[in-house]
């Protein structure tokens, strides 16, 4: 049985927004992606995960998603995996994280249990049976923020997924999901990019 105290949280999203310089955003929010294939909206998960969606709409607020590409996607039979953001590989991230006063290239790992009141932070499953009680689990137009170490997220790299694939449950910070266009996410390919990112809501 799932035991909601067998984890302390030494901190809160309220310690890393100040850390990171973040306004910490506790309500989901709604934003719709621009693409060259055409639009998607996605929720996001700002309840469950408000230290990475407050993260992800700070990028959205100064546009580090204009005219970036899908530079990494990865195609199987049942599943697709479609990687954008400001890759660190690339050059410009470095300018562009100076422009963003970022404090750090990333970001806690953040996941949130159903019997815990607060997400828990730099915290990696490593038992399978404790994905049962996640609130957030991949499945078809997941959102999800490319890891960057063990217990770490990129602060600007993230990836969509277009099917369930619980082998990642409670490995990734998995903080939005497409509402509307999902057909759009699928039809992406290697030469796609985001023309931008607006929040509605």
């Amino acid at each position: 049985m799932f035991q909601a105290c067998s984890y302390k949280n030494k901190v809160d999203s309220n310690y890393y927004c100040q850390k990171l310089r973040l306004s910490c955003i506790q309500s989901n929010k709604i934003v719709n992606f621009k693409t060259t294939k055409g639009d998607f909206e996605v929720v996001l998960f700002g309840k469950d995960n408000p230290v990475t969606v407050s993260n992800f709409l700070e990028n959205i607020d100064n546009d580090i998603y204009v005219n970036q590409k899908f530079y990494k996607i990865i195609s199987f039979t049942q599943i697709k995996f479609v990687h954008s953001g400001v890759n660190p590989k690339n050059k410009l991230y470095f300018e562009r994280n100076q422009n963003l006063n970022k404090t750090s290239p990333s970001i806690p790992l953040e996941i949130k249990f159903k019997e815990e009141s607060k997400p828990r932070y730099n915290y990696q499953i490593k038992n399978p049976n404790e994905t049962e009680n996640l609130v957030n689990t991949f499945e078809n137009g997941s959102i999800a923020m490319v890891k960057s170490g063990n217990n770490k997220s990129s602060s600007t790299e993230f990836f969509f997924v277009t099917s369930k694939i619980p082998e990642l449950d409670g490995r990734y910070s998995i903080f939005g999901k497409i509402i509307k266009g999902l057909d759009v996410l699928k039809n992406i390919n290697k030469e796609d990019y985001i023309k931008a990112v607006q929040i509605i809501n």
